[in-house]
């Protein structure tokens, strides 16, 4: 039902076109498109045609017609007689751009003139998101009019890990006809990670029978779910015939779009452990993970053992033989390392090979896969921690960890592909997160998504040609059903096709916005479910020179902002926001975006201000925080906000060097106490600081300390806290305060990131 779904939207992807001259409301954005009178009516007199030579286009065609069928239920021949023609050409000609097309609709035909047979499609497509919706006796009206186009970069991407869930082959087709409708031309398919082997195998077939199922605790949050025990049903999960891949190989084929699988390696394995524990440097059994419970798993490939490349090189031979992509991933992230300093056959494969630690062991396991991979001609792609100890010859980089990975790959003159964090996560909140469901952290908007500009400001000159394009990654240790994984994806997937197709200067959110809303109409008529967008009311705090000011923001171009300042419940008789809000005195704003006299929010947006005496203040730095945690700006210690659970709003982070912090009241005066409040997140490499040291001063140049507070919290706790670290001073009247908190040199042992370096974040210098 849901494929049948989705496919019903593929073929009218946006509402009624009622006039000739109406733009169509097209994602993504054309790279010229100019209306013109009159339209060109698909009826009963209508037929496709293509030269007998070009039979590469039939598949098109094919998939055209079966789209008006759906439409209308009017027969669409191909390669017969009829009145009015559309023609699909391959003129290699029109453009150096091998997805290039051009669209001519005039009252009598229809061109399409691409330089392959992805141009083709995507003439189709946009033809296709100007007709009605289906099910119609309406009249099939495609407005007059000439598109040329072609896309900006070369992948244009969405991931989807069906790992932590199983999604059916059904779900699979209603993803990548959802990436076709908007010229999404790769799907990255995470096939194998610790809580699920989802590809068979037929040489190794208890990478199913075992690797493929887990103890059932979807009731549970994902990181507090109990190991499995002995003799319990392993009943949740699933995997994919051969027979299955390959017909979803084809069918995204038909939609010039590329899979590219992802066999994970060295790490994040267990599944595969879990059915062979001779791969695993401890050798010993294990039961398949159900969450994120990693104690005594193992994890990892033995690095040092010779089974695990005879076993890796029989894997990709079949998987190949499925995957015709000129790409095989082979994830390479977060590997635990602390197995192989254990190992005795991993150490003896360093001392061998004459490597330095187990990061250049790393990238021997690397290297040696992608020889194998080169050697059936295809190339090897991972996520940016392949470059750590060494990049391999021919290897391409996702970079995930910010954009740093792919910046120091393409200035190697290897290929990258962009994919951070921030904002390409979309298991990442897009709005509240009050009233939102469940999400594994972050925040990243539809706006945010659409702003986001591939080409870091750092690869110039030939460099930048390196960066192949951007990918949305779906991560689901929180999405368990189809419903929220179309949720997540929409509309974000929209705004990254505009991302990475139209050129950046002719990009507009405005413009998108508008053309967003005919969407929205149709993913209504089709029962899919969506995001509306972002209408949580950002608070931004704006502190400098004493002076403390809140500027209230929405990202929905049209909608209106009302608040209040006594805490109470906006309504639309609250203060309508013109202006930023002077805050004088602890209070707490709510606010509420409002659309067409409609409160749009589940729940206002509340944030409570803590007036003390170095509110406003200037805060300078010693060493700046990093440019990923600036919060709202560079006085973030200052603006009387207590940071929340979420480490990307309120919260200055410092990575490597301490934070040492000195606040400049703007006079002298009397204080008696000093605080400054930190975090610990254990799992995002965050920790307390091993100590605070507080200072005063009268004229900013002799600084006396006023105590040292040393933290007392372990750094093997993984529960989030948040502490202050407080002094008491005897009253006197100094007009500067200078904090030093000393940052922990490294992640602790047995951490993710051990020996790299740990965070310290900070969010509020109070000064009473």
């Amino acid at each position: 039902m849901l494929l049948k779904k989705i496919m019903l939207l593929v073929a009218a992807a946006v509402p009624f076109i009622v006039a000739a001259q109406q733009t169509p409301s097209i994602i993504p954005q054309p790279v010229e498109l100019k209306m013109k009178d009159g339209n060109f009516v698909i009826d009963q007199q209508t037929a496709i045609r293509y030269a007998v030579s070009q039979t590469e286009i039939k598949p098109a065609a094919d998939f055209f017609a079966a789209a008006v069928q759906h439409i209308s239920g009017i027969n669409v021949p191909v390669n017969k007689a009829g009145k009015k023609i559309i023609d699909l050409v391959i003129d290699k000609s029109i453009s150096s751009n091998s997805e290039a097309y051009q669209l001519t609709v005039t009252p009598s035909s229809v061109v399409i003139k691409a330089t392959g047979y992805g141009g083709i499609i995507y003439g189709l497509q946009s033809i296709l998101q100007t007709l009605p919706q289906v099910r119609t006796n309406a009249v099939l009206s495609v407005p007059c009019m000439e598109i040329k186009d072609e896309p900006r970069f070369k992948w244009r991407g969405m991931h989807l890990d069906v790992c932590r869930h199983f999604f059916s082959p059904e779900v699979i087709k209603e993803y990548i006809d959802l990436m076709a409708s908007y010229k999404m031309n790769t799907f990255h398919w995470h096939l194998v990670d610790d809580q699920g082997w989802r590809i068979e195998i037929k040489k190794y077939p208890k990478l199913t029978q075992t690797g493929a199922w887990r103890v059932d605790h979807t009731d549970m949050v994902w990181g507090s779910r109990p190991q499995a025990q002995p003799g319990e049903a392993a009943t949740y999960g699933g995997y994919y015939t051969q027979e299955q891949l390959k017909e979803i190989v084809a069918y995204a084929k038909v939609r010039n779009i590329t899979i590219v699988p992802e066999i994970e390696m060295p790490g994040h394995v267990a599944s595969a452990i879990a059915s062979y524990p001779n791969l695993s440097c401890t050798q010993k059994p294990q039961l398949p993970l159900t969450g994120g419970n990693y104690n005594n798993m193992a994890s990892n490939y033995c690095a040092g053992n010779e089974e695990v490349f005879t076993f890796l090189q029989d894997v990709l031979t079949e998987v190949m033989n499925i995957f015709p992509s000129t790409y095989i991933h082979v994830g390479g992230d977060e590997v635990d390392k602390d197995p192989w300093k254990k190992c005795a056959k991993c150490q003896q494969r360093i001392k061998d090979e004459h490597l330095k630690n187990e990061e250049e062991l790393q990238s021997y396991f690397i290297k040696r896969i992608e020889k194998f991979i080169v050697s059936k001609n295809r190339k090897l792609i991972g996520w940016d921690e392949i470059l750590e100890g060494g990049l391999a010859p021919e290897a391409t980089v996702m970079s995930w960890r910010g954009e740093s990975g792919g910046i120091e790959a393409a200035k190697m003159d290897h290929n990258v592909v962009m994919t951070p964090g921030s904002p390409c996560y979309f298991d990442h909140y897009q709005a509240g997160p009050e009233g939102e469901p469940l999400a594994i952290g972050g925040f990243n908007t539809v706006k945010k998504v659409y702003e986001y500009e591939p080409i870091p400001k750092e690869l110039t000159g030939d460099k930048a040609k390196y960066v192949l394009g951007a990918q949305g990654n779906v991560w689901t240790e929180f999405i368990s059903t189809t419903e929220y994984l179309e949720y997540m994806v929409l509309p974000r997937m929209l705004a990254l096709a505009e991302t990475v197709w139209t050129p950046a200067e002719k990009k507009n959110w405005i413009d998108f916005s508008r053309r967003l809303k005919a969407h929205f109409t149709a993913f209504d008529q089709k029962g899919l479910h969506y995001s509306p967008g972002n209408y949580t009311v950002d608070v931004k705090p704006v502190s400098e020179n004493g002076k403390l000011k809140v500027a209230l923001y929405c990202e929905v171009p049209a909608a209106e902002i009302y608040y209040t300042t006594d805490g109470s419940v906006p309504t639309l008789s609250s203060e309508k926001y013109v202006q930023p809000i002077a805050v004088n005195q602890t209070q707490t704003i709510r606010a509420v975006a409002v659309l067409n006299g409609k409160v749009m929010n589940l729940q206002p947006v509340q944030q409570s201000f803590v007036m003390h005496k170095a509110v406003g203040s200037n805060v300078s730095y010693q060493f700046a925080p990093s440019k990923s945690y600036m919060a709202d700006g560079i006085n973030s210690l200052t603006d009387g906000v207590r940071g929340k659970a979420a480490t990307n709003k309120f919260w200055h982070g410092f990575s490597a060097n301490n934070l040492v912090a000195t606040v400049d009241m703007g006079e002298a005066k009397t204080i008696s106490r000093i605080s400054i409040g930190c975090m610990q997140s254990y799992r995002s490499w965050i920790f307390l600081p091993t100590a605070v040291k507080f200072e005063t001063s009268v004229d900013g140049k002799t600084f006396t300390e006023v105590g040292t507070v040393k933290n007392d919290i372990a750094t093997s706790v993984t529960e989030l806290i948040m502490k202050d670290f407080a002094v008491t001073v005897n009253p006197a009247a100094v007009r500067y305060v200078r904090v030093t908190a000393y940052t922990l040199t490294s992640c602790p042992k047995g951490h993710p990131g051990e020996g790299k370096p740990a965070w310290t974040f900070a969010d509020e210098i109070v000064v009473e």
